[in-house]
């Protein structure tokens, strides 16, 4: 019995193309403090020649206060606001939205994200920076190769205005 080759052809092109899926999931922790703030944080890619390579995610107060806009605060988020922030025009489709509560917050890409689709070959750090208003700062680097061929991970441990960070690549 002979299938013909356009039915073969058909099957193939119908089968979905598998793209790698990167997740960062970002602990904020819970604080017993007198003024509680919710911290901006930054998620972000940055190549081997520490330079920004792609935000990710942007968490700030979106709404206008008696204090200003949150934006007048996001240079607080140094390393972030000097590699990529200071270029942005806010809010960004897509990357920027409001400041999250204590909790873990899960932060799905896949691979043919416009934010990492242009990511050429090569080794890379997830970065996530918080501040936070009458607190502290953070950052916190997990590195990982791209494209990913085989599965990855990494994790990092923060002690002040991050809890776990993790870091999981699924080709």
């Amino acid at each position: 019995m002979r299938i013909p080759l356009t039915i073969v052809l058909s099957g193939l092109l119908a089968t979905p193309a598998y793209a790698a899926e990167l997740t960062v999931e970002v602990e904020v922790p819970s604080m017993s403090v007198a003024e509680y703030h919710r911290p901006y944080v930054a998620v972000y890619v940055e190549g081997a020649d520490g330079k920004a390579a792609a935000d990710l995610s942007v968490w700030y107060m979106m709404k206008d206060t008696a204090e200003g806009h949150g934006t007048k605060w996001l240079p607080d988020l140094r390393q972030w606001w000097r590699k990529s922030g200071r270029t942005q025009q806010m809010p960004v489709d897509g990357v920027s939205g409001p400041t999250r509560p204590a909790g873990r917050h899960a932060l799905k890409f896949n691979a043919r994200d416009p934010r990492l689709s242009g990511l050429a070959p090569g080794r890379y750090s997830v970065v996530v920076e918080a501040v936070r208003e009458v607190g502290g700062r953070e950052l916190l680097k997990i590195p990982f190769d791209w494209p990913a061929t085989t599965a990855q991970s990494g994790k990092a441990q923060g002690k002040t205005e991050l809890g776990a960070v993790s870091l999981a690549i699924r080709p």
